[in-house]
């Protein structure tokens, strides 16, 4: 179910759109999910309940996120990312998100707001190490 970290992250234009629609419906909550693929290329976007319905943190409904979690290894696809919103910035990692990674070989995807644009940030996050990833838009 994992993949081997690369150095860049591949998803299609219709990807980045379900990302930026599921944010966007959420406010001023965070959103979070997951995306499928192989290989450091995006094939679905698949978001899950943030069960704390907060605008400065997120935890993922454990029940969906198990059974996703399950479609993935049945599909034999890879969690290739992460992704969550902060509303209110800020536009990298916050000190909670580095404490709760526990998925080193996904990439996490930060989307936040900047000039009242939403602009997203990935970052692979290994034992409390951040390495910014570049996010390759197709």
């Amino acid at each position: 179910m994992s993949s081997l970290p690369g150095t860049r992250l591949w998803l299609g234009h219709n990807l980045w759109e379900q990302m930026l629609a599921d944010v966007t419906q959420h406010l001023p909550e965070e959103a979070c999910g997951v995306i499928t693929g192989q290989k450091g290329q995006g094939l679905e976007v698949i978001p899950i309940e943030n069960i704390l319905h907060s605008p400065v943190g997120f935890r993922m409904s454990p029940d969906e996120q198990v059974k996703v979690l399950l479609q993935i290894e049945e599909k034999g696809l890879d969690l290739i990312a992460i992704y969550h919103s902060h509303p209110n910035g800020p536009e990298e990692p916050s000190t909670t998100d580095i404490a709760e990674a526990n998925y080193p070989e996904a990439v996490n995807l930060i989307w936040f707001s900047k000039e009242d644009q939403w602009q997203c940030r990935g970052f692979r996050i290994i034992n409390g190490t951040i390495e910014e990833v570049p996010i390759i838009i197709t």
